[in-house]
């Protein structure tokens, strides 16, 4: 691990579409996607000692992770989200009682330690259980870390009150558009009239030094603490979608390498947008092939966007 580490706290876990299983899970998509790019990644999760659990092992060993914060359990099962298809498309079933709901305090602070991140990156399913979320937030306490939260607002998983605690602990904050909404509705109580004089008081309200609003193919805006306000409109989707899974995901793990790497903002906000944009012309959260990263690493090298 290096001074540039990045630790990821949250849910691996697999989609099980009855006639396959996909490993996925929003902060294993991020740490899986910045191992890729040559990150020195600390994924802190739980899983069971079961099938589920070899295969997401199986992901860390491909990917090259360090294993010192899995924890694995037998009395816990593997997360698994069970996915219906229907005539609307899918229809996801996050069970409860899973072992990402038991991250343990103590060897998730060891490894911590060892570690010294530069950035903690969480989300909020994962919190939805108190033993993960007093996991988290003395990992918190325990760093100097800037704070990165990926809010993801899901229906009878995550409350108001979680979603406000974890945006108290938050430095940077990346949502979508209907996220967004989420946050006006519950915190400033007005239809906004003006975007960027919402979002800064929302800024305002939580002590955040950034906002980061991702817009699908029509780019993002980061808001900064001193009103400053980035975008990056230009289109970079697929010629064909096949599916927006993991594109939040891959847009945060970018933006987090690029901060590594000391890109500026634009460029930052750019590059995230257009692998995020690739990511919808594959199958799934991430790449079979390894090979995939390697083509946008040399582009990046060279100083090209996308």
């Amino acid at each position: 691990m290096s001074k540039h580490t990045i630790a990821v706290f949250g849910e691996a876990l697999v989609d099980d579409f009855i006639t396959e299983q996909v490993v996925g899970g929003a902060p294993f998509n991020v740490a899986r996607n910045l191992a890729a790019f040559g990150v020195a990644t600390l994924m802190v999760t739980r899983i069971g000692a079961d099938k589920n659990g070899a295969r997401i092992g199986d992901e860390f060993a491909r990917f090259g992770m360090s294993k010192a914060a899995l924890q694995v359990n037998e009395r816990e099962a593997t997360g698994r989200v069970v996915v219906e298809r229907n005539a609307d498309g899918h229809r996801f079933i996050i069970l409860p009682d899973q072992a990402y709901d038991y991250v343990e305090t103590a060897p998730a602070l060891q490894a911590l330690a060892e570690a010294q991140p530069a950035v903690i990156y969480f989300g909020t399913l994962a919190q939805r259980h108190p033993q993960s979320r007093a996991t988290l937030r003395a990992m918190l306490d325990a760093s100097r870390a800037q704070r990165y939260l990926d809010l993801n607002v899901r229906e009878g998983q995550v409350t108001e009150r979680i979603a406000h605690e974890s945006l108290k602990l938050a430095d940077i904050v990346k949502v979508n558009e209907d996220e967004l909404q989420d946050l006006f509705r519950w915190y400033t109580h007005t239809e906004p009239a003006d975007m960027q004089e919402s979002c800064q008081t929302l800024m305002r309200t939580f002590g955040l030094q950034g906002l980061i609003v991702t817009l699908g193919e029509r780019g993002a805006l980061h808001f900064a603490a001193d009103g400053t306000v980035t975008s990056s409109h230009e289109c970079f989707a697929p010629p064909r979608i096949v599916d927006t899974v993991g594109a939040g995901d891959a847009f945060s793990a970018v933006f987090l390498f690029g901060q590594s790497q000391g890109w500026p903002l634009p460029l930052t906000l750019a590059r995230a947008n257009a692998f995020a944009g690739a990511i919808c012309g594959i199958p799934g959260a991430v790449p079979e092939d390894i090979g995939f990263y390697t083509s946008w690493l040399q582009r990046w090298n060279a100083g090209a966007v996308a």
